[in-house]
């Protein structure tokens, strides 16, 4: 894949439908060579090509510097955390995870309560499954969620006085991740799972034709 050729809105869509339960890759990968792009051109693929492939280590890393900016603000952590979980439901793969988990644990407490949580069929069109597919989150839709737990974390920010540290950790960890991923070389395990990646994206779109 060239990763010049591809778009920010194709990036942010390929981070929402990929698997964000892979582990983070090790530290000695992660800090192993670090060179200056000769060129705005491989500037642009290098940063896109990190982002995708060390997601997981960035989203670790903006956490933990979170965790280190409210450690004196235990109600901040709770907000923290409410924030990072809104984040994560904008990804399909957590999303439906995330309600599949929270279904079989409350199916061993209220069998019919866990029935209501279900996910609504998706209508057929002709005899294939409708394109506009709506992920759904404990049996209602992702936006009803997102919505919830959005008012839910500024709610806890507001209380927790604690605005003006979330904007300099933030700043603090989307600086460390660009500067990271725009000197990070990538090596040729990136490029292989790019290539993977790839492939099950095209073999996914043709197995639902």
């Amino acid at each position: 894949m060239d990763w010049g050729t591809v778009t920010t809105e194709d990036l942010i869509e390929a981070l929402r439908e990929v698997d964000w339960s892979s582990p983070p890759r090790p530290l000695n990968e992660f800090f192993s060579r670090f060179t200056v792009p000769r060129s705005s051109s491989k500037w642009n693929s290098r940063l896109k090509c990190n982002l995708y492939y060390y997601r997981t280590n960035y989203f670790i890393m903006i956490v933990f510097i979170l965790g280190l900016g409210f450690i004196r603000r235990p109600l901040a952590i709770v907000a923290a955390m409410l924030t990072a979980l809104t984040i994560a439901f904008l990804n399909d793969s957590f999303a439906g995870t995330f309600s599949e988990k929270v279904t079989r644990t409350v199916r061993r407490f209220s069998p019919h309560m866990a029935a209501k949580m279900r996910p609504p069929l998706t209508p057929v069109i002709r005899g294939r499954p409708s394109s506009k597919r709506t992920i759904y989150i404990c049996g209602k839709p992702r936006w009803v969620c997102v919505s919830l737990f959005s008012a839910a974390s500024f709610f806890v920010w507001f209380i927790s006085c604690g605005l003006l540290t979330l904007l300099w950790a933030c700043a603090i960890g989307l600086l460390a991740t660009v500067l990271h991923a725009s000197f990070r070389t990538p090596n040729l395990k990136a490029r292989l799972n790019t290539f993977r990646e790839e492939f099950r994206a095209v073999w996914r779109n043709y197995s639902e034709l």
